[in-house]
């Protein structure tokens, strides 16, 4: 039999269904800003053997819920899980962060790619999610995730970060069918990726498209939304006798909500650069709202800091469909406290009467 839920409003808030106040969590709320998990990721020795380590990503998973009063954990991983097992040879430089040591760059590259098994070359990432899945015991719902196929071909193309996507872009434009076909591949991927998650446990799915704001409306379209809506269409829709609710986040892509908004997903992700009031108009309360905080506002006053929650919660509105977040991950080096006034003023000042 599944858990019981004792807490549901972050599912019940995407399906816009009217819940008792506005629910919270924090996109990277398992991270660097918390002490205990600098102190567990220097027990595992290195970013990918904490990743790859059931226990201990399960263990970082359940940290922020023991110090704030959260309303889902989101399970701990990378977006480039996906890429690493298709063989690409992924590691952590400090100061320089991914690397690929085998950059896809080529026709040859791309037909070579495996789409990875889950129940194989990714087996860790799900037996984490049972694990956590367990150990929450229905305290709060369990979110999966995976990076949106045009993010993860950045980081396979480029090879690393990079600020001008030069590489990316210049297979995009010269070589689009390529481009296509690595997308078609990668989307392959996302989609088992995701839908094995939500086997082993996962009772919420979000993609982050961290880089489809960097491409033209043009672009956008065809090489990130067309792919994010395949994988809407191809996820489980129920699990455990409920819907599995899908988050769609673009990073810099207030200009397409609407566009988003008609793959069918349930929720959008909403920066901080978009006020919600016109998210909410334009998307026409077809879905949930997640944000929008700017994550920069934890580094402010307790007193600026729930002046701010209550400006994104008044830009909301009234009405069900808000799920309070972040505009984007918080901050390494923000103090844990700040973190905790901005969950208490979301609990304190949404709670309905």
């Amino acid at each position: 039999m599944p858990d019981t839920l004792k807490n549901d409003l972050y599912l019940r808030a995407l399906m816009r269904e009217p819940t008792e106040r506005t629910p919270v969590w924090v996109m990277r709320q398992a991270g660097r800003y918390l002490p205990e998990y600098l102190a567990t990721r220097k027990r595992a020795g290195d970013f990918m053997t904490l990743c790859s380590t059931p226990e201990l990503a399960c263990e970082v998973t359940l940290q922020p819920l023991d110090r704030f009063n959260l309303d889902a954990a989101i399970l701990f991983s990378d977006i480039l899980t996906i890429p690493d097992a298709m063989g690409l040879g992924l590691r952590f430089e400090a100061g320089e962060g991914p690397i690929f040591d085998k950059p896809v760059r080529s026709r040859a590259d791309i037909e070579a790619l495996p789409v990875p098994d889950p129940s194989d070359e990714l087996r860790y990432v799900t037996d984490a999610v049972s694990l956590i899945r367990r150990e929450l015991n229905g305290r709060v719902p369990l979110i999966g995730f995976s990076g949106s196929p045009w993010t993860l071909a950045v980081y396979m193309v480029e090879g690393r970060g990079t600020k001008d996507f030069a590489k990316v872009k210049g297979l995009m434009f010269s070589e689009p069918d390529l481009m296509h076909q690595l997308l078609a591949k990668t989307t392959d991927a996302v989609i088992a990726y995701l839908n094995a998650q939500v086997a082993a446990g996962a009772q919420s799915l979000m993609v982050f498209d961290t880089w489809g704001g960097v491409l033209s409306p043009a672009a956008y379209r065809e090489f990130s939304l067309a792919y994010m809506q395949r994988i809407v269409d191809g996820l489980t829709p129920e699990a455990d006798g409920r819907r599995v609710p899908v988050v769609l986040f673009t990073k810099n892509g207030g200009a397409w909500l609407d566009a988003m908004a008609d793959t069918g997903c349930d929720g959008l992700g909403v920066d901080w650069t978009t006020d919600l009031h016109d998210a909410r108009k334009r998307t026409g309360d077809r879905v949930a709202l997640q944000g929008n905080l700017d994550p920069s506002v934890l580094y402010g006053s307790p007193e600026s800091i729930r002046t701010e929650v209550r400006r994104v919660l008044d830009s909301y509105g009234d009405g069900p469909g808000h799920v309070f977040n972040l505009g984007h991950g918080i901050h390494q080096h923000v103090n844990p406290d700040h973190l905790a006034v901005m969950v208490d003023a979301v609990r304190e000042f949404s709670q309905k009467d």
